[in-house]
Parts: structure tokens; sequence; C-alpha cells
């Protein structure tokens, strides 16, 4: 290699170049495109660690800060009530009374009816209301999130936990296997949490869960026709056909009619004090308080009735005390060790997400930051926690969570609050509600679980991204008519494959110049921009990696075979120049390289020049080791699209 090529590579940039145009008219210089400075591999490779693991600098606050003052920050970091709890005051014990007592007559109703989603008896959803909600009060770095079973979760749960025991039969091992699975729940969210890989709930993409809400709440729905129309014998199926078989196959007489006047009069007023709680948002306490309500009043009209001796099925005994421990319980070994860790990571990474979303949602209304991976551990250690004293999976319960919204809440003592009144009920009124119908727990959860539907936001999705509503009609067409866990593998196997699609097949455009500018725009996003004679602009939108290196190739082959075309058919001049404009191309790897050289080589039997325009600090440094600047060419690096025609085809430069 010759003295001035080394001096440049020393220089590690190329030489500032200068050209005049046919008229001997001095053209503006053309800029440099500089080559980065070598970095030491090992500083490179933890500053990506970094970057990957640690984008948030969570150790920042440690720096230049003496021995106790670490500890004290490590332990706020782990309990951040130990930090929000020295500005507590009587202001906020207010707001916090009114939302805890708000939310509290909401999830009693709510947990017994979730319980029976879950397969398991009622106390188990209160249980799951007063330990992990305490948990997370001091873990949790939300003030708005409400923790507690939730309808979604324990349909997921209680669906493949009785794949693999029947919850009736064997009663005492479907219970152990449902603690061992939220065992392993919350070890799956806490590890997460740990090594900070909560970035892998975003592979299941905004599309993907709605279809999978949406889907659930129908299905959640119809398993409640069992309760709310009396029905005896019901499938343990949850397709929509299997269900809706069930249903009339048991019409004529399975239907008890005064199961049904109880269910639909007090559906009817559930939907009533929902539409008033939208109507007026002040009036938020309304539908906040009606499951309460609701079961208070059906309790004693079945009570003073004795409904129950015309058919009508109610709760009866809901064990009264405090949660047992469950330590002793827990699969360790055995054959159901495994079944529930499959199950548990199943229902922890659904239960994170859902989490997760609300949190965040509430977080960006209130306008402070929520740190994903500090709630992942917080969840984790909860239903750890929960699982050794008889809970199973809770979660952050979204309708919950907007009630302690729009009471008033201003920390996570809110769910302690919550947590007390269950432990209250659970302590003394448990016995009250024998005589509660379980129709009216039908008629809660199906009123709970209709917002779950968003049309609104799938219409939104059709409008937006086609792929994006394939994915989302995916999820929900494989809840209702297949199941829970099939829904959820569609939902993320198209997840995963628009994901592999855009990265295997990646955008290209042809560019043209915006006229009266120097700028240079995708032709059929600009229809006024014009090309340039002679010379044909290729863009790549996205960074150049093996699984894609060749269909870009190829694709600007095709790209440079239909151009050549129609310029003969048009009789105009033949391609003469390649650009191939890489301010999108973020990396570039071996194969990338290669594909490069190959398109290179292409191109020289045509007798076309290829010409690169902007390529990052990154593919630059890439370009520059592996040799390929030297092969094409240092001066065939222009710092712009503009400088790289100026080159190219001057006249066109200076006329347009």
């Amino acid at each position: 290699m010759g003295h001035s090529t080394e001096n440049s590579m020393d220089t590690k940039e190329i030489e500032v170049r200068s050209f005049s145009s046919s008229n001997r008219h001095t053209l503006p210089c053309v800029h440099k495109v500089g080559v980065p400075p070598k970095q030491n591999p090992w500083k490179e490779f933890s500053s990506r660690l970094k970057e990957t693991f640690f984008a948030d600098d969570p150790l920042r606050s440690f720096k230049d800060q003496s021995r106790s003052r670490k500890f004290v920050l490590g332990m706020q970091a782990v309990f951040p009530i130990l930090d929000w709890g020295r500005s507590y005051n009587l202001a906020k014990l207010k707001g916090d009374l009114i939302a805890g007592l708000t939310i509290a007559s909401l999830c009693i109703p709510q947990d017994i009816g979730y319980s029976k989603l879950a397969n398991l008896a009622p106390q188990y959803g209160l249980y799951s209301s007063f330990v992990p909600p305490l948990v997370y009060a001091f873990m949790g770095s939300s003030r708005d999130i409400a923790i507690g079973p939730v309808a979604v979760v324990s349909l997921l749960l209680g669906t493949l936990l009785q794949n693999e025991i029947d919850p009736i039969k064997n009663a005492v091992e479907y219970r152990r296997l449902a603690f061992t699975a939220t065992f392993f729940a919350g070890i799956t969210q806490a590890i997460l949490g740990i090594l900070r890989l909560g970035f892998l709930i975003d592979f299941l993409s905004h599309a993907a869960v709605v279809g999978f809400m949406g889907g659930a709440a129908i299905t959640i729905a119809l398993q409640q026709l069992k309760g709310f129309l009396g029905i005896n014998k019901f499938t343990k199926k949850t397709d929509i056909i299997s269900v809706m078989k069930s249903v009339w196959g048991s019409a004529h007489h399975g239907w008890n009619w005064q199961t049904i006047v109880i269910g639909t009069t007090f559906l009817a007023f559930l939907l009533f004090a929902k539409y008033i709680g939208k109507k007026n948002k002040k009036l938020f306490w309304i539908p906040a308080i009606a499951p309460l309500v609701s079961v208070i009043l059906s309790t004693f009209f079945v009570y003073i009735t004795h409904a129950e001796k015309r058919g009508v099925q109610i709760v009866k005994h809901i064990e009264k005390g405090i949660n047992p421990s469950s330590v002793n319980q827990i699969y360790f070994t055995g054959d159901y060790l495994l079944k529930g860790f499959r199950i548990g990571i199943v229902a922890g990474m659904i239960a994170l997400t859902e989490a997760v979303a609300i949190g965040r949602t509430f977080a960006s209304m209130k306008d402070y930051q929520l740190d994903g991976n500090k709630e992942m551990v917080a969840l984790g250690a909860m239903n750890v926690v929960g699982s050794m004293t008889s809970c199973y999976v809770a979660t952050g319960s979204f309708s919950r969570s907007a009630v302690n919204y729009m009471a008033g809440c201003q920390t996570a003592v809110s769910n302690i609050i919550m947590s007390f009144v269950v432990f209250l009920t659970l302590m003394f009124i448990t016995p009250l509600f024998e005589y509660t119908p379980n129709a009216i727990l039908s008629s809660i959860i199906i009123s709970a679980v209709i917002g779950l539907i968003d049309c609104d936001a799938a219409i939104l999705i059709w409008k937006t991204d086609k792929f994006d509503f394939v994915a989302c009609m995916g999820a929900f067409f494989g809840v209702v008519f297949a199941s829970v866990e099939i829904g959820l593998l569609i939902a993320v196997s198209i997840s995963f494959a628009k994901l592999l699609l855009q990265v295997t097949r990646p955008r290209t455009a042809i560019l043209g110049k915006i006229p009266r500018t120097n700028v240079y725009r995708n032709i059929l996003q600009y229809p006024e921009a014009t090309k340039v004679p002679g010379v044909l602009i290729v863009r790549v939108d996205s960074a150049i990696y093996f699984s894609n290196s060749n269909y870009i190739r190829e694709r600007i082959i095709r790209w440079l075979t239909d151009e050549e075309e129609q310029l003969k058919r048009a009789g105009l001049p033949e391609i003469q120049f390649l650009i191939v404009e890489m301010s999108p191309v973020t990396d570039i790897d071996t194969s990338g390289i290669h594909a490069l050289e190959e398109l290179y080589r292409s191109l020289q039997k045509r007798s076309v020049e290829l010409v690169l325009a902007n390529p990052g600090p990154v593919v630059m440094d890439k370009l520059h080791a592996s040799g390929f600047t030297s092969l094409i060419g240092e001066e065939k690096i222009f710092l712009t699209v503009a400088e790289a025609v100026l080159t190219c085809s001057p006249k066109f430069a200076e006329d347009v």
C-alpha cells in the first residue's frame, strides 16, 4: 500500500477533496468523513454492557458517598418506603386512607370471585390481598398500583393447573401445585429484576397484549355463565365452542331462573354504576363500592328468602383467620416441581407484563419515574412470600389501580390500608359471606373484565399498522377459540415473527432531490423529488447484519436493474454511480461487509461505481478495519448525499 494511503490511515480521516465542474466554475469544498479513534476493546465492551443492562445508571447516587451513607442508600433502593416515608405527613395519610378503604371495598368481592377462576377456595383470594400488598408497599416504587389477584392471571393459572391435576378430586395436590407455581413465578420475576432483564417483557408487543387481554376477557365472561345461569354440570374447557355447547345443552333442565334474576339484576346495577362513574369522574366511588353493595344486598336477600333451597348456589363456608403457612406444601422435589416451575414462569411473565404496564401508565400521569427492574424485584419478593403464606400469584390490578388513582392515593400506604381491611375481613367478617350467591360473584367478574376489551385500541392498531392488527387478532382468536395458553403462544409467536421480519427484511428506498434544496428524500414520500441523471441513490433503513445482508445486497441490485430497464425504454443515459445512503445504518458485521464487497464486484461488472454517504462512526470504523474503504477508494465515501451527487454529477448539482 502506498505512502499516501498509510498516511491517511494514520490520521484516521479521509482527505478533503475539491472538484471543478466542466465549465471551470469552482464548486464548494467536499467535507471529510472521519474514522473514529481506535478504542480499547475492553472499554468498548464494558460500555456496551453498561448501556444494555444499566442504562439508567442505578449506582450514580452512590458515587462519592461515605460507607454509612452508601448503606442507607442501599437500604432505600431495596425498600423505597425508607426514602419517601421520611416526608410522609397527615395530608398524604388522608388521601391514602380514602383510597385504601375504597379499593378494599372493591377488592373483597372481586377476590372471592377470582379465586374461583383459579379453582381455589374463596379465602385464598382474600389471602392474596393481605400479604402481597404489605410486601409490595415496602419494596415497590409505584405510588398508584393496587396489588392483588387479577382475572387474567387467575384464569391462566387455573387453566394450566387443572391440565395437570383435577381441582375437585385432588384438591390438596392442586393447591400445593398452585403454591409451587406462585413460588416460581416470584423467583422468575425477582431474577429478571436482579439481572436487569426487564427488557425481555417488551418482546410481547402492545398489539399482542391488547388481543390477548380482550380474548381473555371474553373467555372469563363465558366461564361465569355457570354461576350466572345456575348450571351444575359445566365443561372444564375454556374455548367458546365448548362453553356454548355446555350452556345450551343444559338450557332445558340445568338453568335456574331465580339465579338468573339475581345475576341479571345486579349485573345491570353494576354496569349502571360504571356508567355513572365514567360520566362524572367525581363519582368514581360509586362503581368502586357497587360490588360490595351488591354482595351485601344479594346475601341479605338470599338469607331472608332461603333461596339456596330453590337451587340458588351460594358461597357457603369461608375459612376464618389469617393466612396459614404453606412453606411445607411447596413442591421442591418430585414430578410436580418441573410442572410448577413451567406454570410459574408463564404466569409470572404475564403478571409482570400487566403490572409494569399499569405502573408506567400511572407514573406518566403523575409525572414520576418508575424503575422497572425494582418493580420486578418487588413483585417477585411479594409472590415468593405469598407462596409461603397460602397465596396464589398476585399482581397489579388495572381496575383497582384506576380507582386508587381517582380516589387520591398519595403513596403505597393505600395498599397497607387495603391489606388491613382484608385482615379485619378474614378475622371477623368471612362468616357473613356464607349466603352470598355465586351469581353475584359472576356478575362482579363480568362487569370487571368488560373493561379489558379495548375496542378503541384495536381500531387504532388497525389504522396504524396492519401487521400489528394481525398479531392482535391472532392472540384474540387464539384465546377465544382454543385456550389461554394457545392464545399466549400465538401472541408471543407473532410478536417474534414481526421482529424477525423487520430484522431480516429491512426497508430500502430510492432517494431524489427536493427542488431548490440540497435535501434528498424518499421519492415515494415526496413525489416532487427529482432523480439524478446517471446516479441511483438508495437508502438502507437498518443495521446490516448476517440476517439481512444478502437480502439488502439483492434488493439494491434489483433496484438498479429496474432503474436501468426504465432508462433503456426511455432512451436516457445509463446509471454510472450507485450512492448508498448509510445514515440509518447503525451497525454492520462481517457478513454485512462481505455483502458490500460482493455488491461492489457486481457493480464493477456493470461499469457502475459504488459510493457511500454518511456512514456512522461504528460502521466507518469497521469498514476501515476490514479494508473495504481501500477497496472502493476512500474518495468514494462522502459526508452527505448532496456532496456525493456534487462529485458524481456536478452539472445536475449546479442546475437543479
